[in-house]
C-alpha cells in the first residue's frame, strides 16, 4: 500500500454529528471526499452538507436528533440505523456542541445543564454505542472535537470549559481500554475558527483584535484547516495514534 493509500477510506462509514454548517460540515465533506459513506447526526436536515457528499460520490444519511434530549437508548438506536441502513460504522466524530456565555457567579443552571447535556453526556453515550460496534469488528476510529478551553480557563464559559476539559479525559480514558482492540481514540482542539459560536467574540473588536494578536499565525482558523487533520485521524496512517489531541490552533497552544 502506498502512503498516499493509507490516507483513503473508501468503503468505510462515519457518522459525524452536528453536520449543517461549520466544522462538522467540513469535516462531513472532508470524510466524503477521501472516500466514506457519511451518516449526518443533526437536529434540522443538513440540505446543503447531504448534497456535498452525494456529490462526491458516497451515500448520505440523515439522523434527526437532538443531542440536548436524545438518550442513551436513542443514540443507540442512531447507531443501529446506521449500521443497518449503510452497512457497518467505521468512524465516529464527535463534533455538535454548544455554547453559553454568562459570569460564573450568574451562571443559570438550566445553562449548565444544557450545555454538559450535549457536549460531554451525548459524547460518552454516542461513543459508547458506537464502540460496541467497532469492538465487535476489531477496528474503529472514534474522534472527538476538544478545544483550546481542554487546556485553559476560559472567560464567561465555565460549563463548556468544564465539558472540553472532560472530554480531553474522556478521550484518554476510552483510548487506554479500546487500543489493544483495534480502537483509536483521539481528539482535535481546534483554536479560534471562524464559525457561529465564536460570532461573538468576532464582532467584539477589541476582543478579535487581542485573539488575533496572540495567534501566531496571525488569523483566525477557518474549518477547512480542520478538514487534513480528521482524514488523518479517520484513515490508516493514524493505525498507532491512541489517546492523542491534535491541536489545530495556529500556534495559539505554543505562544
Amino acid at each position: 500500500m502506498s502512503i498516499v493509500d493509507l490516507f483513503r477510506l473508501d468503503g468505510r462509514v462515519a457518522l459525524v454529528t452536528g453536520t449543517s454548517r461549520g466544522i462538522g460540515q467540513a469535516f462531513a465533506l472532508a470524510l466524503a471526499e477521501a472516500g466514506a459513506d457519511v451518516a449526518l447526526l443533526d437536529r434540522s436536515e443538513p440540505g446543503q452538507t447531504r448534497a456535498g457528499v452525494e456529490a462526491a460520490g458516497r451515500r448520505a444519511l440523515w439522523l434527526p436528533c437532538d443531542l440536548g434530549q436524545a438518550t442513551p437508548a436513542d443514540l443507540q438506536a442512531a447507531v443501529s440505523t446506521v449500521v443497518s441502513e449503510l452497512g457497518g460504522l467505521d468512524v465516529l466524530v464527535n463534533n455538535a456542541g454548544i455554547i453559553r456565555r454568562a459570569c460564573a457567579a450568574d451562571y443559570p443552571a438550566t445553562d449548565w445543564d444544557d450545555v454538559l447535556t450535549v457536549n460531554l453526556d451525548a459524547v460518552f453515550h454516542l461513543t459508547q454505542a458506537a464502540g460496541r460496534v467497532m469492538l465487535a469488528a476489531g477496528r474503529g476510529r472514534v474522534i472527538n472535537v476538544a478545544s483550546m478551553l481542554s487546556f485553559q480557563g476560559g472567560i464567561r464559559v465555565p460549563a463548556y470549559t468544564a465539558a472540553k476539559h472532560a472530554v480531553l479525559g474522556l478521550t484518554r480514558a476510552f483510548a487506554n481500554e479500546w487500543a489493544g482492540s483495534g480502537v483509536n481514540v483521539n481528539a482535535i482542539a481546534p483554536g479560534y475558527i471562524a464559525t457561529d459560536n465564536t460570532a461573538p467574540l468576532r464582532a467584539d473588536t477589541d476582543r478579535a483584535r487581542s485573539i488575533v494578536e496572540r495567534i501566531p499565525a496571525g488569523r483566525w482558523g477557518t474549518p477547512a484547516d480542520l478538514q487534513g487533520t480528521v482524514v488523518f485521524l479517520a484513515s490508516d496512517a493514524a493505525a498507532y495514534i491512541h489517546g492523542a489531541v491534535v491541536p489545530v490552533d495556529g500556534g495559539w497552544l505554543a505562544r
